[in-house]
This record gives structure tokens, sequence and C-alpha cells, in this order.
């Protein structure tokens, strides 16, 4: 007889990270030159060599939210949408590292 064990949820701080990117997207409508920051990430990360597949297809769907248009508020409406591409941009935060400064 076998033994079935209850899968643990996963500890994710979802607030934290919410939190972090609506300051990040705050930061760019006020300066949006800083998006050159987060193609550089974009880049930065992508060259890595071990690198998560769900993080590089997180890049790949940014860099096609940035390739259609540089407009700062149809890409926070990206970013915030209830969809595919958007869940998958925030789920990684560190494409946002250092759009906010402390």
């Amino acid at each position: 007889m076998r033994r079935s064990r209850a899968r643990r949820p996963t500890k994710r701080d979802d607030s934290r990270h919410k939190a972090f990117i609506i300051a990040a997207l705050n930061e760019l409508k006020t300066h949006p030159n800083k998006l050159t920051i987060i193609k550089q990430n974009c880049q930065l990360y992508k060259q890595q060599a071990h690198l998560k597949r769900g993080f590089l297809t997180a890049i790949e769907r940014f860099e096609w939210v940035l390739e259609v248009d540089d407009d700062i508020d149809r890409i926070i409406v990206q970013i915030l949408a209830e969809d595919y591409i958007g869940n998958r941009l925030r789920r990684y935060p560190l494409l946002f590292k250092g759009v906010v400064d402390d």
C-alpha cells in the first residue's frame, strides 16, 4: 500500500513582487529613458549559460512587447494584462532590476 503525500503550496510572495513591479512601472512612466535598462537586462540574462526555460521564455515575450511599440503606456498595459504574456512577465521581477532607485 502506498501513501500519497499532499503537495505543499508554493511559497511565492506575489504581493511583494507585484509592489516592486508597480513601482518599476511608475518609474518608467516618469522616466521613459529607463526602458533601456530593461532592454539591457534582457540582453544580459539571455547571454547566461544556465537559465531556466521559463525565464528565457519571459525574456523572449518581453522582447516581443518592446519590439511592437515604444509607447510606455501601452507597454505598461501589456505587462499588467491578465493574459499569458502579462503573467509571464510579472513572474520574473528580475527583468525590472535597476529601474527603481532606492
